[in-house]
């Protein structure tokens, strides 16, 4: 997406929030060095969330159980924690979200991100998302941007499913470009993913339809899992 909008002309600044820390939370502040790097990685270094705002107060990737800091190794995931001034007082009317957000003192995002050497952080995936195949953590947003890569793809989504074996799997639903539908198959479409990814977050199966969004472009992955796990049952009958 950063690429198909500098090709436009536009220069690109990639910042992240939510509403209940007031909006932008943090920004991905280009660096000089990244000029001389491959256009790819200077991409990649450019879809990093980044790092915190002047106004944003505080904010650590942590486990978000002991609150202890994940290493800047860009490996480790942790969620994304925020805490102060600028921050909500609660969600009216609902004490019990409003102390599960806020356990331990920080304001518990549901972003699940690592944080690379240079301090800039990286969300993966929302804690409900998270794909967990035999014991494995795999980000549906890391397999989704490795099928934005294919021509053919106008949307993806990637799901979990269960699977007897590994507990859950990878489950990708794509929508293709009008000039491409019925081109592709779910084998060809793995065999693209097995060359990027490795072997336990490839996806084991693949949907070909319309990706239903919401009135503002959400896409509701809870509703989307539901309707996936029923056609590959429907399909395994």
């Amino acid at each position: 997406m950063i690429a198909q909008t500098e090709a436009l002309g536009f220069e690109v600044l990639h910042v992240y929030g939510m509403t209940e820390q007031h909006g932008v939370n943090t920004t991905c502040v280009p660096q000089d060095s990244w000029a001389a790097l491959p256009a790819e990685e200077r991409l990649r270094h450019m879809g990093r969330q980044g790092v915190r705002t002047a106004v944003a107060g505080d904010m650590i990737v942590a486990n978000p159980h002991t609150l202890q800091p994940v290493s800047r190794d860009g490996k480790t995931i942790g969620e994304v924690l925020f805490r102060g001034n600028m921050g909500m007082k609660g969600y009216l009317k609902n004490p019990e979200a409003t102390q599960e957000a806020f356990e331990g003192g920080w304001m518990h995002s549901g972003d699940l991100a690592v944080v690379h050497e240079d301090g800039y952080i990286e969300i993966k995936d929302r804690s409900k998302d998270i794909i967990i195949s035999g014991g494995e953590n795999v980000s549906s947003i890391e397999v989704e941007e490795v099928l934005f890569t294919h021509p053919a793809v106008f949307q993806a989504a990637v799901v979990a499913v269960p699977d007897e074996k590994w507990g859950e799997v990878p489950c990708a639903v794509l929508e293709l470009h009008p000039q491409h539908v019925g081109s592709l198959t779910q084998e060809e479409v793995i065999q693209f993913c097995r060359a990027k990814l490795p072997g336990f977050k490839t996806p084991k199966h693949v949907l070909f339809e319309p990706i239903v969004r919401t009135a503002t472009g959400k896409l509701q992955k809870f509703k989307l899992r539901d309707h996936v796990a029923q056609v590959i049952a429907n399909r395994n009958h």
